[in-house]
């Protein structure tokens, strides 16, 4: 297709790319949800459909997802049209695309380059209109004394300073090594060197606690994983499997089954009670049950398609499933990466001891604080409740 638009995976998130028969028109980083960041490369080419990319841009959008995760990928290659933009602007963003990664120059020493001394905010206002962001790497020119200075694509200086870690921990081979998780839906080594420059509190306490590593829990089902949860609540963790298991040897017909919907609808209340749960653990499985067989609540592979929030409402219908139920399924089943469990008592109590607070963090300092963080918010969340073990040790945070 001569002209279009289209959305990619990348470390950070989902991307936008738009193009038309002369080259790349608009590379769009993550925007707060799918839909913004889909409008975003919609605009840039008026009257144009989502489709499937042509091979130039297919492999422009491969090179961008690879330099996003901290790999080895020259940008300046890819075909941009430039036609829409003045020729100032031009010349600025071509310049930009010169300066190599994990290096920066000042908005004045842009101009003192282009030859006009003096015209520095110029240079931060094209900067400030650069429709190629990542492309024309706007984020390596910040202020005078290497303050960052502005940013315009979503996240703002946050953005910028996640880049511009990215890039000089690339370059100087300091991203972590070895084999990513299974699972995860980014690059742990991309938001751990992300979260190094965006918050130098949180760089403290990575070091401390070392490598991210975070383990998902493999589910057959919605229905298998969200049960176990319920099981689990209010209970230690002996106390709650102990439970489970009797409940698996009094449904299942045999070992290594999978609980299902009908196990649980074909026991009566007292067969339920008799393994150790409560009468509220009851009805909110039996709930879950119906509304997995009535197709109420959608299979795993439905569920994983939705957006985070969607996620949190859909889990959120089941009686006993509440919004931190849900958090937990969206970091540790499905391993997203900007999750949030703000009500977690575990977190606010790691919050306020890295911090230093002389008592909880609330709601909002937690969530002012974790602007800093996307979107890798799930990935600070784990290195908080890691330093409350390394607190409990006795080892310095």
């Amino acid at each position: 297709m001569k002209h279009g638009f289209t959305l990619f995976d990348t470390a950070i998130g989902e991307c936008g790319i738009a193009w038309n028969e002369r080259g790349v028109v608009c590379v769009a980083l993550p925007g707060d949800d799918r839909e913004r960041t889909r409008e975003h490369a919609a605009r840039a080419v008026p009257g144009a459909a989502e489709a499937s990319p042509p091979p130039a841009v297919r492999a422009a959008a491969a090179d961008i997802a690879l330099h996003l995760r901290g790999g080895d990928s020259d940008l300046s290659a890819i075909g941009l049209d430039m036609s829409g933009v003045s020729p100032f602007h031009r010349q600025v963003y071509e310049l930009a695309r010169s300066i190599p990664p994990g290096r920066t120059l000042t908005y004045g020493e842009v101009a003192q380059q282009l030859g006009r001394p003096g015209a520095a905010r110029a240079v931060g206002q094209a900067l400030g209109r650069n429709p190629f962001a990542v492309v024309v790497p706007c984020h390596r020119v910040v202020a005078a004394g290497g303050r960052p200075g502005g940013f315009s694509a979503s996240g703002g200086v946050t953005t910028k300073l996640g880049l511009l870690a990215l890039e000089r921990a690339a370059e100087a081979g300091t991203l972590p090594t070895g084999p990513a998780p299974d699972g995860f839906r980014f690059d742990p080594a991309a938001a751990v060197a992300y979260l190094r420059g965006s918050d130098p509190g949180l760089a403290g306490v990575i070091d401390a606690v070392g490598p991210f590593a975070m383990e998902l829990n493999a589910t057959a089902s919605v229905f298998s994983a969200l049960a176990e949860a319920i099981v689990f609540q209010q209970l230690s963790i002996k106390a709650a499997a102990t439970i489970h298991g009797r409940l698996c040897t009094l449904l299942l017909p045999g070992p290594g089954l999978v609980l299902r919907p009908e196990h649980v609808l074909g026991a009566t209340d007292e067969q339920l009670r008799s393994v150790g749960l409560s009468r509220p653990k009851v009805a909110a499985l039996r709930d879950l049950a119906h509304k997995v067989d009535s197709g109420a609540l959608p299979e795993l592979e439905a569920v994983g398609a939705m957006e985070d929030e969607g996620v949190v409402a859909c889990l959120s219908s089941v009686r006993g499933i509440g919004r931190w139920s849900a958090q937990m399924f969206l970091m540790f089943r499905l391993g997203r990466a900007d999750v949030l469990p703000v009500d977690d008592l575990g977190l606010r109590s790691g919050f306020a001891r890295v911090f230093r607070l002389a008592e909880q963090a609330s709601r909002q300092q937690i969530e002012e604080r974790a602007a800093l963080w996307r979107p890798y918010r799930s990935v600070a969340t784990w290195y908080l409740w890691q330093s409350l073990e390394l607190t409990e040790r006795g080892l310095p945070v």
